[in-house]
């Protein structure tokens, strides 16, 4: 859920629910690295709750696209560390031989 102003599309909160500090974080870190971001940051309304707010204000973009933008490359980099460790677990096991492995399958 969105909800920002209908005449400056540079700045909103997003609201996500049934999320906590391991995505929020990870959003913030992403959008602070872009040169468009002037401000983001976000919130947790309550311990008990699952929801999160974030705020971002651009430069002048569409803090909506900013957003989509920064989790389209948060999923690209987690797409790189599962295939980078995918790719060492193979090479490790291909280089122990069966009697020497320790790895639970």
């Amino acid at each position: 859920m969105e909800h920002g102003s209908l005449t400056d599309e540079s700045s909103s909160t997003f609201s996500l629910i049934d999320e906590d500090h391991t995505l929020a974080n990870s959003v913030r870190f992403v959008l602070n690295q872009d040169p468009r971001v002037s401000f983001c940051g976000y919130s947790i309304p309550h311990p008990s709750d699952n929801n999160v707010n974030i705020r971002v204000q651009t430069t002048g973009a569409s803090a909506k696209s900013v957003l989509r933008d920064a989790l389209a490359d948060l999923m690209a980099r987690c797409k790189h560390v599962q295939v980078t460790f995918d790719k060492s677990v193979t090479g490790f096991k291909a280089t122990q031989s069966t009697n020497e492995m320790k790895v639970d399958e």
